[in-house]
């Protein structure tokens, strides 16, 4: 029997995770071990994604909480290290770059126990964003590297990581939008919000250099204040841009937009449906300009970089940075009948999970 401990610590991690304990569970061969780092500490949001994405009650639940980055890792190896010494796993599975992602694998790696990273290999070459910090640790600490586009074969081996430690399988995140699309169509969100499919655009908006800098948040501001004259635009809000917002006094000019309408975050159906739905999306998420490539939507990023260029090489996704006249000029291409075509990457099929349950199952 192989045991499997499954990290999840962020809102990210659950549709990664979600097909991969799914087909974990029929193998004979494969005990997983769900456990919920807590990193993401808005507990009412963690049960919306959970039963959303059918997950099973994490077995192990952590509670780590909000903190420094070095208080929030330190918390996680902490915690992490007794439960291996508990459960003494033959395999710690972790998904995607947050920092639980990372704390673990050190854990682990000290431990002797072997790691796989799905969505290894991902770069954006900007080492200012912790996110990055924690993709190049895990990746070369990693025993089996799950890759979900070829830039991420290309920058494995340039890092020296041994090709036989690579798998090209596809994208997890897409397994669950595919599994999940039946339901997210179900639901009622559009007719809550009295909204018309591709009659208006969705924001999303988390990263702390667009929110916790003040002059990168008017920016987007003022470029959605443009858009939003000719489209509504619904911006379920993350708390940190939220409590941004009133922190630089800038409520009063989000008040003035009235074709801006923030709401509470969602659930990943509600959210899938409503952005399956919309004309144009603008973002800084790195899992939205995947799934809008996928969906065919639109996708203004507000971002100097990206780690999924495939996105934007063959996707629907442009990169616009924070300047404001960009942001509206992408915005007027795609309101206009301009909007840039795509096609979908090699492998984001529904069957990522598949594969590597089946490489872990053969590999151990």
């Amino acid at each position: 029997m192989i045991k499997v401990i499954n990290v999840v610590g962020a809102r990210p991690n659950f549709m990664k995770i979600a097909p991969i304990q799914r087909e974990m569970s029929k193998y004979s061969n494969i005990k997983p071990v769900l456990v919920h780092t807590g990193q993401h500490y808005d507990k009412r949001m963690s049960k919306f994604f959970f039963n959303d994405l059918q997950l099973p009650e994490p077995d192990i639940y952590l509670g780590v909480g909000s903190g420094t980055h070095a208080e929030q890792t330190a918390k996680i190896m902490t915690h992490f290290e007794k439960i291996l010494n508990e459960e003494k796993p033959d395999l710690v599975l972790v998904v995607g770059d947050v920092n639980s992602t990372a704390a673990c694998s050190l854990v682990a790696a000290k431990m002797n126990t072997k790691i796989a990273h799905v969505e290894a290999g991902l770069r954006s070459f900007d080492r200012t964003m912790p996110e990055e910090i924690n993709r190049l640790v895990t990746d070369v600490l990693s025993d089996l590297l799950f890759v979900t586009e070829k830039s991420g074969l290309e920058n494995l081996k340039r890092e020296g990581i041994a090709d036989h430690k690579v798998h090209f399988v596809g994208h997890v995140m897409i397994d669950s939008l595919i599994y999940f699309k039946p339901k997210a169509d179900q639901s009622a969100i559009l007719g809550e919000l009295n909204l018309t499919p591709g009659e208006y655009g969705v924001i999303t908006l988390h990263r702390p250099s667009n929110v916790d800098n003040k002059q990168n948040f008017e920016k987007l501001l003022n470029a959605f204040a443009q858009i939003e004259q000719r489209l509504p635009l619904i911006f379920p809000i993350h708390p940190r841009s939220q409590k941004m917002i009133d922190q630089f006094g800038l409520r009063e000019k989000v008040e003035k937009m009235s074709n801006l309408r923030l709401l509470d975050p969602l659930g990943y159906l509600d959210f899938m449906k409503l952005l399956h739905n919309a004309k144009l999306v603008l973002t800084d998420s790195g899992g939205i300009q995947e799934e809008t490539t996928f969906l065919g939507i639109p996708c203004i990023t507000m971002r100097e970089n990206t780690e999924r260029p495939i996105t934007v090489e063959i996707g629907t996704n442009v990169l616009v940075g924070t300047d404001t006249q960009r942001i509206v000029l992408e915005a007027e291409k795609i309101l206009d009948g301009n909007a840039k075509k795509g096609q979908i990457p090699e492998l984001w099929d529904g069957h990522a999970a598949e594969r590597i349950v089946k490489i872990i199952s053969e590999s151990l």
